[in-house]
């Protein structure tokens, strides 16, 4: 398979891993060797539940068997759709309380930055140096590391960036700017967490100016860090929050949730402002009911901490120089990247699935399913370890 793989299939980059899946369930993937491997990635934090979540299964299952796609996006009233919206409101700020349903975070990301523009009248968009929201025309407008955009130019114009945490850039932030888009945790830039309140700091500036604030929570979102989103964790409201990866347990999805004073002006002037044929699926609409569900009816969030406790007290080696992120969203950095490379490809050869972020080459993704149990961590942190010990034993030699 993997010669048709390459030969039928696009890829991305020249040295695709080409593992041959043969099927996955719980915190495993297995290839067609019948080889067994622990998944500390999780599709790239989109199987929140692990794989073949029974609730998730059930609930795409069930929809099948009433019915698929019927019309395009916003003409039906489709039960899942409803009732995951509904429920999605319940669990963000009030004034957070209309969500459109999209394809993928990208879409969203889109949608978004549209929203912004149509609710300012506004053209300026601000984004953040190393900044990842999707690699559309729009999205990697916004997209702050310039070697990955250069050769698509010309991109969208009246794009600005900003570091992230530095609190002197906001002044950029001003009466011309549209929205400022923001990940509440750095991914692809390394798993940077906000500080000295950051966050709140755009707040005050976007609100002095006048303009939107957008958090993008595609990789913390849905319970990753400890709260339903990471930016509930930084005492900040949001004028639009971008989500999508762990939103549907697996399955392909994304939305965009604001006010709906804001939401409704994408109904009008001009209609169809903007327009899906398959967002807000029914099939996957029940899979992102269920995922959350189950997110917000246990304690799976809670849990999320405690596990990140055990992966840190875990994780402490003389290759490992510190570990960043939050909860289940975490990434050990080495001195170097091809440490990081090496480490990653010999745990697959053990077992162990690892990967690597965007424009960060020193840190280790892990990023795993939030139903992992604390011996399946203690397994594969084991690996990772006796990785480790390995390199350091030959660095010794040499």
């Amino acid at each position: 398979m993997i010669n048709d793989f390459l030969k039928y299939q696009a890829q991305t980059s020249p040295y695709p891993l080409g593992m041959e899946v043969s099927h996955a369930v719980g915190s495993y993937i297995f290839d067609t060797n019948g080889k067994k491997y622990l998944d500390f990635v999780a599709g790239v934090s989109a199987a929140s539940l692990g794989h073949q979540h029974p609730r998730v299964n059930q609930a795409i299952i069930d929809q099948l068997n009433k019915y698929s796609h019927v019309m395009v996006y916003g003409e039906y009233a489709q039960h899942p759709s409803v009732e995951f919206c509904k429920l999605l409101a319940k669990h963000m700020p009030p004034q957070l309380n209309k969500t459109y349903l999209v394809n993928s975070g990208t879409e969203a990301t889109e949608g978004a930055l549209k929203l912004a523009r149509r609710v300012t009248g506004r053209s300026q968009l601000i984004s953040c140096f190393n900044a990842y929201h999707g690699n559309t025309m729009g999205s990697m407008s916004v997209m702050g590391f310039e070697e990955r955009k250069q050769i698509f130019r010309p991109l969208i114009p009246d794009v600005d960036f900003i570091t992230f945490n530095n609190e002197e850039d906001l002044q950029k932030i001003t009466n011309k700017t549209a929205g400022i888009i923001l990940e509440t945790i750095q991914g692809g830039a390394g798993f940077i967490q906000p500080e000295n309140e950051f966050l709140k700091k755009v707040r005050q500036r976007c609100d002095e100016v006048g303009a939107m604030m957008i958090l993008d929570e595609i990789q913390p979102g849905f319970g990753r860090t400890g709260k339903v989103f990471g930016f509930q964790n930084y005492d900040v409201v949001p004028d639009i929050v971008v989500m999508g990866k762990g939103m549907g347990g697996g399955m392909p999805v994304g939305a965009f949730t604001a006010n709906e004073k804001y939401m409704d002006l994408l109904s009008h002037d001009p209609k169809l402002g903007h327009i899906t044929t398959f967002g807000g699926h029914p099939v996957i609409a029940a899979a992102c009911l269920a995922t959350l569900k189950e997110i917000t009816e246990t304690d799976i969030m809670a849990q999320a901490l405690e596990k990140e406790k055990l992966f840190r007290k875990l994780l402490v080696h003389p290759l490992i120089k510190e570990i960043r992120g939050e909860g289940l969203m975490i990434a050990p950095m080495t001195e170097s990247a091809d440490i990081t490379n090496e480490v990653i490809l010999r745990c697959q050869q053990k077992g162990l699935i690892l990967f690597w972020l965007l424009f960060e080459g020193k840190a280790i993704r892990i990023t795993p399913p939030l139903t992992i149990s604390n011996k399946e961590i203690e397994e594969g942190c084991g690996i990772i370890i006796e990785v480790m010990n390995e390199i350091l034993a030959e660095q010794n030699n040499n």
